[in-house]
């Protein structure tokens, strides 16, 4: 039986100040504001201005986390992200020497759109291994950097942002305590959103490689019907072992891809469709963000209160997939988000 598991203790995000409407979009290629709302759910997102990276929104987003959940000693950072600053090396170390923690164990988890469910579950896993007593972990990306801007089927769809929160040691029976985790990955389906080259099979330097193949592609309708199936499976699994109904989950927070399949996840599970947060409409999709986000999101607005028993579930690129389930802690009331 687990003595040592990891609660919840802050939380913050931040997004970047520039804002990019549909109707931006709509007038440099072929698109319209209405393509975009019906497909997507998206009417704005925020993008980074030239000279920004992904660590300057981790930053920002840590700090917040830091400061709700009183300025900790933080012992461990735990950074996930797609867009790192640099191919090499990491950008864990990066952040955690912006934010001045010293020499503290830092490091990236890729795992893309569901990397923040893997990165909360190392970091509870260092807590409960008693590496660290308090755990920063943060979901970052600064996705418009990979994507091809005159592409109609993936411009439309992603942003950059941060979100994060502080893991602290604790005990099982604490509201905000991570209850259980569910967490897979399906390599056969890596090409269903990869981007080419750039990497070590097909390298950049020298490469004859052609200019598109160094953005994200997308399969856009067989991502779709995977999330939704494996979104739904993992929910199930870990409201299982968590002992919960569906009608049960106070609040379903899914990773904003589209709202679309959101809906579909919650109509699958059988959780009323009120009862499925959505913010994808001023975020976009942020990719690792975009769940530490949300969540950021419904405490402000009121949509999580003490005691909520919560669902979160990812899918992403890998592919990989997870859910996780706790109860909201007291005391995490947020106050308007801040650019980064």
């Amino acid at each position: 039986m687990r003595t040592r598991v990891a609660v919840l203790a802050g939380l913050g995000s931040a997004l970047p100040p520039h804002v990019v409407t549909n109707d931006d979009l709509a007038a440099r290629m072929d698109t319209s504001d209405a393509w975009i709302r019906s497909r997507t759910g998206i009417v704005e997102r925020r993008v980074v201005a030239p000279g920004s990276a992904t660590s300057d929104l981790a930053i920002a987003a840590g700090r917040r986390a830091m400061d709700s959940a009183g300025a900790p000693d933080i012992g461990a950072v735990v950074l996930a992200t797609a867009t790192p600053d640099h191919p090499c090396p990491a950008t864990g170390p990066t952040v955690a020497a912006g934010l001045g923690l010293g020499t503290v164990p830092a490091f990236d988890v890729g795992a893309v759109c569901s990397g923040f469910l893997y990165a909360l579950a190392t970091g509870a896993g260092l807590i409960a291994a008693a590496v660290a007593d308090n755990v920063l972990v943060i979901g970052a990306d600064a996705f418009t950097t990979i994507v091809d801007p005159d592409d109609r089927t993936t411009a439309p769809i992603f942003a950059d942002g941060a979100g994060a929160v502080v893991l602290r040691a604790g005990t099982a029976d604490e509201p905000g305590a991570l209850r259980e985790t569910e967490l897979a990955s399906d390599g056969m389906q890596a090409d269903l959103i990869r981007i080419p080259a750039g990497g070590s099979r097909q390298r950049s330097h020298h490469s004859t490689a052609p200019p598109e193949e160094h953005y994200l592609t997308m399969r856009g309708s067989e991502v779709f019907k995977n999330a939704v199936l494996r979104m739904t499976e993992s929910s199930h699994t870990v409201l299982a072992r968590t002992g919960w109904s569906t009608d049960e989950v106070d609040l379903l927070v899914g990773h904003q891809a589209n709202v679309r399949i959101l809906q579909a996840v919650a109509d699958q599970l059988g959780v009323v469709r009120e009862r499925a947060y959505v913010n994808i409409a001023h975020t976009g999709n942020t990719a690792a963000a975009s769940i530490p986000l949300a969540l950021d999101d419904a405490v402000r607005e009121g949509r999580l209160n003490p005691g909520d028993k919560v669902l979160l579930t990812a899918f992403g690129a890998g592919t990989t997939w997870g859910a996780l389930t706790l109860t909201w802690p007291d005391g995490l009331a947020r106050p308007r988000q801040q650019a980064a």
